[in-house]
């Protein structure tokens, strides 16, 4: 694993609800867990970005 991703706090359980497209990948179909990671992370930023409410963005498990 990557050094920086090893020394972060632990990723949110339910990071695995972020699903979209970004930079034109579905962040939900990466295969490698540490690129998938950094494609969570680009999905949260990019909406960010676009003004959406972190409340809005965050997804509770059904």
């Amino acid at each position: 694993m990557d050094p920086h991703f090893a020394q972060a706090p632990r990723f949110n359980p339910n990071a695995a609800l972020i699903k979209g497209v970004v930079c034109g990948i579905r962040v939900e179909e990466v295969e490698h867990p540490l690129m998938q990671k950094i494609r969570y992370l680009d999905k949260l930023v990019d909406e960010l970005a676009k003004g959406k409410a972190l409340e809005k963005i965050l997804r509770k498990p059904a």
